[in-house]
């Protein structure tokens, strides 16, 4: 009877520890799946944090390309502006010229 008693705690004790196993075991593989999906989230929101990135800068550059098209157009009127300019003085001045009431 004290052998079967022992060999029936044994029995119990080997239970009882593979059921601590299997438990440890699977605590791990439910907290190694929430760090997957914690890892996949993140990634995620890099991600879109790249995209959002890559699209503002798509806009600087469109803006800054807008702003050098203005810029240009800006010098190209001023230069118009000043042959407009320096041909109306040439028109003035050969007015004067010939005018025989200049004086």
């Amino acid at each position: 009877m004290t052998t079967f008693i022992v060999v029936l705690i044994v029995v119990a004790a080997i239970v009882v520890m593979s059921a601590i196993v299997f438990a440890a075991k699977r605590r791990n593989e439910v907290r190694t799946e929430h760090r997957r999906a914690e890892a996949r989230d993140a990634r995620d929101l890099a991600r879109a944090g790249r995209l959002e990135a890559d699209r503002q800068a798509a806009e600087a550059e469109e803006r800054a390309a807008r702003a050098k098209r203005e810029q240009l157009a800006a010098e190209q009127q001023q230069l118009t502006a000043a042959r407009h300019r320096s041909a109306a003085h040439d028109l003035e001045s050969h007015a004067d010229e010939i005018d025989p009431d200049a004086g």
